[in-house]
């Protein structure tokens, strides 16, 4: 117990380290208890942090800010206007295909699965097969329930998305138009002396914004490159495709490990054992490759780099947290974890260096 109270004292004993003890707790809770009612305000701030890079490139080019916000904010009108009307019925209309082909395919598989014990009979019995194929249909009407449940429930979710379609702009447009006054209405809250806390929220608010900024443009470019390449290979839903192997991103490592299943399978249900098939997992790979080799290096070559390990299990953590959010921010708070600790530790190294040592030969014998 004195080992455990001896840290304590020795770490807790600067009200720098507490205030920012205090800071991250109290934002940890926060998200916990109202990070659902807050989901359009989290969205609003991290689509100001992908546009504030835009509209920092005006100003520095002498446009006054708001003239910058306004042309960004109109710009990115238009984006999500094009998102809506353009390209989201495309992608509809693909998902409707494929759902409409579903059960021949697994009709398919049930067959294939059924001639497994005449081709196998020493590794696959009958009994086997019949268990698979019952967990699978058990599976399926699960699925076919919760798709029914979601079907009922979208009157009110069409409703809420209307409500998010007009909401989150108008935060977008008034976090970029008064950052500086929320800023500044935030700090009052704050206590006089948060050097520390300023240290950190530097250096994170520079990496989050980094990263918001870098992984927009490598969904939209892995998304462009997956979406020609599957195009010009005659891949069924290539649009759609390409759109989950763009948002694969998000997730590294593990994400592009995952989707190389579906696009394999599409492409076996159309083309079969072939080399059209053959072409679309090798091409799939050289876009992985040029993703994790070239382009997050260019993207992102201001972020903090982060071990394999490390983002492995952020996006464990903060994604059985928070879902959705937790993955996406898993970097960005794994990047927050280690500004904690760094400037902690070089926060300690000042103090001892600032703290006089006794001199011993002033001591008398």
């Amino acid at each position: 117990m004195h080992l455990i109270s001896d840290w304590f004292r020795r770490h807790f004993s600067d009200p720098q380290v507490v205030i920012l003890t205090v800071l991250l707790i109290s934002g940890a809770v926060a998200l916990l208890l109202l990070g659902h009612m807050l989901a359009p305000v989290l969205a609003g701030v991290v689509i100001a942090y992908l546009l504030e890079g835009l509209v920092n490139i005006l100003e520095r080019r002498r446009v006054p800010r708001l003239i910058a916000v306004l042309v960004v904010f109109l710009c990115f009108v238009f984006f999500l206007v094009f998102l809506l009307l353009g390209l989201f019925p495309l992608l509809w209309q693909q998902v409707v295909e494929l759902f409409q082909e579903l059960p021949s395919k697994i009709s398919w598989v049930q067959r294939e699965l059924l001639r497994l014990p005449e081709r196998y009979p020493d590794f696959v019995s009958e009994q086997q097969v019949i268990d698979i194929i019952s967990v699978l249909r058990s599976e399926l009407t699960l699925l076919g329930q919760q798709v029914l449940s979601l079907s009922v429930a979208s009157v009110r979710g069409f409703i809420w998305t209307l409500i998010y379609i007009f909401l989150i702009p108008l935060l977008v447009f008034f976090f970029l138009k008064d950052k500086a006054r929320l800023l500044q209405w935030v700090k009052r809250f704050l206590p006089d002396n948060i050097k520390l806390s300023t240290e950190v929220w530097r250096e994170v608010d520079q990496q989050i914004g980094n990263y918001i900024r870098g992984k927009f443009w490598e969904i939209l470019i892995v998304w462009a490159a997956s979406y020609l390449t599957f195009a010009i290979l005659g891949l069924k839903y290539a649009m759609l495709v390409s759109l989950f192997v763009g948002l694969s991103v998000l997730v590294p490592y593990i994400g592009a490990t995952v989707m190389v299943l579906p696009v394999a399978w599409i492409a076996y249900f159309q083309w079969g054992w072939s080399s059209p098939l053959a072409y679309v997992v090798i091409a799939y790979i050289v876009i992985q490759i040029l993703d994790g080799n070239l382009l997050v290096a260019l993207l992102f070559s201001e972020v903090v780099n982060l071990h394999p390990i490390a983002i492995v299990v952020a996006v464990l953590v903060f994604g059985g947290l928070w879902g959705f959010w937790g993955v996406f921010f898993a970097i960005p708070l794994a990047t927050l974890v280690q500004a904690v600790l760094k400037a902690w530790s070089q926060h300690r190294r000042k103090k001892t260096v600032e703290t006089p040592t006794p001199n011993t030969s002033d001591v008398a014998p």
